[in-house]
């Protein structure tokens, strides 16, 4: 970049001297012309010093400023040339305005003004001789901002960590108050500086810059200029081995770069911030919270061979315990034995192979001795300052956390499976439970995404939600206690997640079905839409068990309610209450509750309605539960009283 700049200060510095030597050969507006040599001189003077500094200066604001300074230097040398006209008729007819020498004064001053500043800007904090605000150049005149934005930008290059630190914050102010200004930052080169001081600074220094980070990040262009920039890897560093403030905004600026931009998914799953964010989710909430530690090198022990292979899902050990998924696995001494004798035997034959000597003295200690071994062995002293760290600041990372897993699962369906392939889902149980408000949230949102996608892959759902699994009965139950409690924000989410695990169940489990039901009932129509919706992933033709869910949604009081919301219900529930009831109809048309709570009225109503004649997968399954009610109830017992 230094020849580069170099390259740009030359010629304006050739032009100077010409508009000096010009100016010295002027014939008339000798007075003039002088001022315009002295003005020239000390222009030319900065702009040499700028050429001898060019490894310092910050090339966004140079290059315009010099552009800029070589105009006002052509126009100077321009001018200097009339002056020096010979002879009578020349003179005569070679006319100068006296406004002109005044304005090209004016630029000259201006140039000066604007070189003056970018040699300051561009200098180490010590070395400006004013440890304040540097001013606006003229330059900046028009758009101040841009200005202030390269200020901070320079000091984020060859400033202390401290001055980085308040650079990065400043900038921080700025991304959030406007987008524009977010992305000035991004055209004018913030992101490499940011994504180096997240690297290297000081913790409160690695905040602002992380916080910085998250708030440029608001569409996929400037997400996608970040990503090429490093800062998966920057950021999955941080991840792993940042201090958990640090951490913290680090998952929140992950998911915010994720949401703005859902193509990065993979992206950063390949830099295992997947792995790395069910590691933060799981540390102190559920017991085997160290096998989420990424290791890195060759196995150093035979207890961490141990570890590492009974962390591989490929492993013949590994295989044997999938199907246990007890939230606190402790498994018999025999199993254990022979799990580990396997393992063991294993990583032998891989190290003699390897021309490693292996002490086969080493004794095998128990499973949650081994856990605590890897914990201490791959953190070291993290692992205390972890356990250290205050309950707020735990409580903030699980929050971060658990929004990060939610953007990255959000239609993923290979980020799906690795998350629930860890004991993610366990955690999602206890955290709906005991966490924080925003814990809470964020969970029940990864979750719904997670669901979300299982519904619409049926490998992702028979691996991660078996009905015989403990992490999916756990994490249902979690969602029955908020559904059966009415919990304002989680209700919603926890909502959709039992709809979209519909096809799961089994015929006899029907203990979601009331709750829902009740919900139909529930005073907020966004919430009984969400209920009539869920309801109807069990009654829709594509569940297996439709017909058995159908009969539980009658007996549970369901027709009465779906009624009640065709025929009064808000436009944003009656459709979906209206298309649950015609699936129930067409499941069990011989239903005698069905006919007292008049249901072919109902259907007979609605399909003379305009809203529905509008949607034609309505239309058309209005018209088959009116004909299959029609067979099984008398024209006679109909009637809208």
């Amino acid at each position: 970049m230094a020849d580069i700049v170099k390259q740009t200060v030359d010629k304006p510095i050739q032009l100077a001297d010409q508009v000096v030597k010009s100016a010295d050969e002027a014939s008339s507006f000798k007075q003039e012309c002088a001022e315009l040599k002295a003005k020239t001189e000390k222009l030319a003077g900065l702009l040499r010093q700028a050429a001898r500094a060019s490894s310092n200066l910050y090339e966004r604001p140079t290059r315009r400023i010099i552009d800029d300074t070589e105009q006002v230097l052509d126009k100077a040398l321009s001018l200097a040339h009339k002056c020096r006209a010979n002879g009578v008729m020349k003179r005569v007819f070679t006319i100068i305005p006296a406004a002109a020498f005044r304005k090209m004064h004016a630029q000259l001053e201006n140039s000066i003004g604007d070189v003056s500043w970018l040699l300051r800007v561009s200098a180490a904090a010590e070395d400006r001789g004013d440890a304040g605000y540097l001013g606006l150049p003229p330059i900046a005149a028009n758009e101040p901002i841009l200005c202030l934005i390269w200020e901070q930008i320079a000091i984020l290059y060859p400033g202390s960590l401290e001055d980085r630190s308040d650079a990065a914050a400043s900038l921080v102010s700025l991304a959030r108050d406007n987008d524009r200004y977010g992305k000035l930052i991004i055209e004018e080169g913030g992101v490499v500086p940011l994504l180096k001081l997240l690297k290297e600074g000081k913790p409160e220094g690695q905040e602002n810059a992380a916080r910085a980070l998250g708030l440029l990040g608001r569409d996929p262009e400037s997400v996608e200029h970040m990503i090429h920039g490093g800062a998966c890897s920057v950021l999955a560093k941080v991840l792993k081995e940042g201090p958990m403030k640090v951490q913290a905004v680090v998952a929140w600026a992950t998911s915010e770069l994720v949401a703005n931009h859902p193509k990065c998914q993979d992206v950063f799953a390949q830099h295992h911030v997947t792995r790395l964010l069910v590691g933060h989710l799981a540390f102190e909430t559920i017991q085997e919270h160290s096998k989420y530690a990424i290791t890195t090198g060759k196995p150093t022990s035979i207890h961490h061979a141990v570890v590492l292979a009974t962390e591989n899902p490929n492993s013949a050990a590994n295989k044997a315990t999938e199907e246990d998924q007890s939230p606190i696995p402790h498994p018999t001494a025999k199993h254990m034995s022979n799990q580990m004798h396997n393992v063991v035997v294993n990583t032998m034959a891989m190290k003699t192979a390897n021309g490693v000597k292996v002490n086969q003295t080493n004794g095998v200690k128990p499973s949650h001795h081994l856990n605590n071994h890897h914990h201490h062995q791959n953190q070291g002293g993290a692992g205390k300052v972890r356990e250290l760290e205050d309950p707020a600041t735990k409580s903030e990372m699980k929050a971060m956390a658990a929004r990060a897993l939610w953007k990255l699962a959000k239609g993923n369906s290979a980020i799906c499976k690795s998350i629930t392939e860890s004991r993610a889902l366990l955690c999602f149980a206890v955290l709906l439970e005991k966490g924080s408000e925003d814990v809470r949230y964020n969970s029940a949102m990864a979750l719904m995404e997670i669901t979300a996608v299982a519904e619409q892959d049926a490998d992702l759902r028979h691996s991660a939600f078996k009905p015989n699994s403990p992490a999916c009965k756990s994490v249902v139950d979690q969602m029955l206690k908020i559904i059966e409690n009415g919990d304002p924000d989680l209700l919603i989410p926890c909502i959709k997640s039992v709809g979209n695990l519909a096809r799961t169940f089994r015929a006899t489990e029907t203990r979601m079905i009331g709750p829902l039901v009740k919900l139909l009932d529930d005073r907020e129509a966004e919430i009984s839409r969400e209920a009539a919706i869920a309801l109807t992933n069990f009654a829709g033709t594509g569940n297996y068990l439709h017909k058995d869910h159908s009969r539980a949604i009658i007996e549970a009081g369901g027709g009465k309610h779906l009624v009640q919301l065709s025929y009064f219900g808000e436009s944003v529930v009656q459709i979906p209450a209206l298309e649950l009831l015609c699936y129930i109809a067409m499941n069990v048309p011989d239903s005698e509750q069905l006919a007292k709570d008049e249901v072919l009225t109902v259907l007979e109503w609605a399909s003379k309605q305009s809203c529905v004649c509008q949607l034609e997968s309505l239309e058309s399954l209005l018209l088959e539960a009116k004909s299959r009610l029609e067979l099984y109830q008398s024209r006679g017992s109909r009637g809208f009283h």
